[in-house]
């Protein structure tokens, strides 16, 4: 699977599939100057621009018709702070290799999200997060940021340098300008060790606040249609370490996760009838296991089955009422769901626009595979997550528009005011901006 999005005769597609766009011009830029320029020139044409990472928002957040901008040549490791215990990177590595460079220094993120595929800039600006009892998004680990905002300047902002743009441009949506570079805090690398178990639906909602305050990163999938759940605990370990063997982790992350799974998708495709029982069989597929490794080969997995996906963040206390809401909801629908709803958590955070702003909050994720009718699923969903105040990922599938999030995220009204000053005359809008931000 190419994690990146791809492009034929000029047409550009995110890796869901969902999202096509036709840029008047494609940039790829190998240095900020060279960036800075192609954004001074966008604004003397008369084009809107926005930049695109690999492609893995189900929005059309980093979709244009003017110039779009790739940072595959603004890749790599500016700086390492021991002394600071920081990192700086270009803005357009990829997660992975920033994961490999870290771990060979002997170094590594406090938490991260469940796939690396993700450019750093794409995966900050749209708030990709793992879950996490004190650790927060991958954006909430950043410390400093560059980028080029709409006048071709070069703007680097921190906690101490333009602290009102470090407020909001962690997690910026592509609104602010184009990010350049990010600073992450990092830390002496450390081992996890993974618990992975089947737990009854109603055992987990009943004990979700002690398996929360229990273990420094916790998250369980739900297969619609059963009773039936699998849990992962993270915590950090003394060692020693001891990775998945070949053997088990090619059948349980490549055959049963990947493999048997896209087989499932396809005859529940072919037969919806059929997806009950599949459900009930991929939910006893997975047996217990348990693991202990480096973060990123715990935290993250292959995700090779492409789909479509919803995920909203509401108040942690929620989260129990909410998914049985959602669980009632698909039994009353009569509708066939084929793949597991994940529930992940976060901490409050401080960023202006961050799922997290200011409150404990949990993740619920519905998905469905590519190719399949989602509206209807996802409406259903919506309407549940909607009612608890929920906040919609930036990156993923929603409906809602700024009225929406003026009610939801109380600092709304700082972000337009930022974005008002940087970018007045709107050179880095787009139709998914129009609706989120208003006009």
């Amino acid at each position: 699977m190419s994690s990146t999005a791809s492009g034929k005769n000029g047409t550009w597609r995110n890796w869901g599939g969902n999202v096509v766009a036709r840029p008047a011009r494609e940039v790829m830029p190998a240095s900020v100057d060279e960036l800075a320029a192609a954004v001074r020139r966008a604004a003397e044409d008369g084009l809107k621009v926005k930049a695109v990472g690999t492609g893995h928002s189900f929005t059309s957040i980093a979709a244009t018709d003017g110039v779009l901008i790739r940072p595959q040549l603004l890749t790599g490791i500016r700086d390492i702070d021991r002394d600071e215990m920081t990192v700086t990177v270009e803005a357009g590595t990829p997660l992975k290799r920033l994961n490999l460079a870290l771990a060979r220094e002997g170094l590594s993120l406090a938490n991260m999200g469940d796939i690396m595929d993700q450019t750093v800039s794409g995966a900050t600006s749209t708030g990709t997060h793992g879950t996490g009892r004190e650790s927060g998004s991958i954006a909430a680990q950043i410390k400093g940021l560059e980028l080029v905002t709409a006048d071709g300047s070069v703007l680097a902002c921190s906690e101490k340098e333009n602290p009102d743009v470090f407020a909001a441009a962690r997690i910026g949506l592509g609104a602010l300008g184009i990010v350049t570079a990010i600073t992450f805090a990092v830390e002496p690398i450390f081992l996890l060790t993974a618990r992975e178990e089947p737990m009854p639906f109603d055992r987990v909602l009943a004990d979700f606040d002690q398996l929360w305050a229990e273990n420094e990163h916790f998250e369980f999938y739900w297969f619609p249609h059963t009773g039936s759940t699998n849990t992962k605990r993270n915590n950090r370990s003394a060692g020693p370490r001891r990775p998945v063997s070949q053997l088990s982790g090619w059948v349980e992350d490549e055959l049963l996760s990947n493999g048997v799974f896209q087989v499932a998708q396809w005859v529940g495709r072919a037969a919806p009838a059929t997806i009950p029982a599949i459900a009930r069989i991929s939910s006893k597929a997975l047996s217990a296991r348990t693991y202990t490794d480096i973060p990123y080969k715990v935290f993250t997995s292959p995700r090779r089955v492409r789909f479509v996906e919803m995920e909203y963040a509401v108040p942690r206390e929620a989260v129990r009422e909410t998914l049985r809401e959602l669980k009632a909801a698909v039994e009353r629908s009569g509708l066939r769901v084929s793949f597991p709803v994940e529930v992940r958590t976060a901490p409050a955070d401080d960023i202006t626009l961050s799922t997290a702003s200011g409150r404990d909050s949990a993740y619920i994720a519905v998905h469905m595979v590519k190719g399949t009718p989602y509206q209807r699923y996802f409406t259903t969903a919506e309407r549940i997550l909607t009612a608890h105040e929920g906040r919609p990922h930036w990156g993923k599938v929603h409906t809602r528009d700024a009225e929406y999030f003026a009610s939801v995220y109380p600092r709304f009204g700082e972000f337009t005011a930022l974005r008002d000053r940087l970018d007045p005359e709107r050179l880095f809008q787009n139709d998914y901006l129009r609706r989120v931000l208003g006009a």
